[in-house]
């Protein structure tokens, strides 16, 4: 027996559960299933309270959430707006500082953890008819004459005409159905983990390019009169591998001293989690009757923290697209209507992938022209207030065409 379904979402991370909620009162018959138990996640055991994995959320994904009542979800004492960025090259003078006041904004955008976010789209979830398939792993992904068969590895099988894959990176959906992708290693890992500070983050992220790689301090809510960051570190593979064998002691001095002290000494640091980091993006998001999202299409550098951004604006996109061609009568599995939304996405996250690679490049260039150029050119950025605004309404998802759903 197959159980059916108008659509079924694969993947219930972040992006998937935000899609999933995005399309609850479409009347369409839609489940949303995952290879883990679709349960709260605990709060974490770490010595700080805070979990490693976190997302710089921007306005637009705010917006979403706020549109999905997720957001309202979320404990204000666990989320943190930074309303300040500091970007300096360690080999140089170049420093480029970001202030949400110059841009007549709040702030520019959050730092929130990613189960928080997670624990709040799963509350409005089990609030609406949305079938909740949790610890439910694919197996199989077999073509049919209406639609898309879903082998589990319980027998169970399900059917949809419409399959959409949000499972992340290594997404198994995308190697079941055979999209093509492009892919290359940064050969660099991030050391990622929280850090408890001697001194306030001032309401700010930083982040300064040393020859290794960036290294980013990301505020999160100070408790009880201590001050934390989050920190994500990338390293060439060996020193990585060096400094995951640091003791504590030994890893919060190099950790300071790679800010340059700009927060006083570390004081403490939780576990430290290593990910090797690749970059992934298919060259195409759509076949009849599946898509892709999210990190299952595209994968970038954590440079900008502009993944989970990326995702849920894939995610209102692909919304808006199904229920607008639902509403004209269209077969939302068609081929020409996945397209829409195809379209509407892929040039904007090439662009910001192609950003961020450039980035990447060109502060590991040693070449002492090139340090001069980057130098200069930070310098010149700086002082050009229009061209600065420009670039930081664009990273907080307030320029060009947005879907409807991150619009305030």
């Amino acid at each position: 027996m197959q159980q059916r379904y108008d659509l079924i979402v694969v993947g219930a991370g972040m992006v998937g559960s935000a899609l999933a909620c995005a399309l609850a009162d479409s009347g369409l018959r839609l489940a949303l299933l995952d290879a883990q138990p679709l349960q709260p996640l605990p709060e974490p055991a770490s010595g700080s309270g805070y979990d490693p994995r976190v997302s710089a959320l921007s306005a637009a994904s705010e917006q979403i959430l706020r549109a999905l009542g997720a957001w309202q979800l979320i404990p204000a004492a666990r989320r943190c707006a930074y309303r300040h960025m500091c970007v300096w090259d360690a080999e140089g003078t170049g420093e480029v500082q970001f202030d949400a006041h110059a841009l007549s904004e709040p702030r520019l955008g959050h730092i929130v953890e990613n189960w928080q976010v997670q624990n709040a789209l799963l509350s409005v979830l089990q609030g609406s008819s949305i079938e909740l398939l949790g610890a439910s792993r694919v197996r199989g992904l077999v073509r049919e004459e209406d639609g898309w068969r879903l082998n589990l590895e319980d027998g169970r099988q399900l059917h949809a005409p419409l399959v959409l894959g949000a499972d992340g990176a290594r997404s198994q959906l995308r190697e079941l159905a055979g999209f093509t992708m492009r892919e290359w290693d940064y050969l660099h890992h991030a050391v990622v983990t929280t850090v408890e500070l001697s001194e306030p983050h001032q309401d700010t992220a930083w982040q300064r390019f040393l020859p290794s790689g960036p290294l980013a301090f990301l505020p999160l809510p100070s408790r009880d009169g201590k001050h934390y960051c989050s920190i994500v570190w990338s390293l060439l593979p060996e020193a990585a591998e060096q400094v995951m064998a640091l003791d504590d002691k030994a890893f919060c001095t190099a950790l300071g001293e790679a800010l340059e002290c700009r927060l006083g000494p570390v004081l403490a640091a939780d576990r430290r989690v290593c990910i090797p980091l690749r970059q992934r993006h298919a060259k195409r998001y759509v076949m009849p009757g599946l898509a892709l999202l999210g990190d299952a299409a595209h994968s970038i550098h954590p440079l900008a923290g502009q993944g989970v951004n990326l995702g849920f604006l894939d995610a209102a996109q692909l919304a808006e697209v199904l229920l607008a061609a639902r509403e004209r009568g269209e077969n939302i599995a068609d081929l020409a209507v996945l397209e829409r939304y195809e379209r509407a996405r892929m040039g904007n996250n090439l662009a910001v992938m192609a950003a961020m690679e450039g980035f990447e490049r060109l502060f590991h260039a040693d070449a002492l022209p090139l340090r001069w150029l980057r130098n200069t050119g930070m310098q010149l950025f700086e002082h050009a207030p229009r061209l600065k605004a420009g670039v930081m309404r664009q990273a907080m998802g307030l320029g060009g065409e947005l879907p409807s759903l991150a619009r305030s």
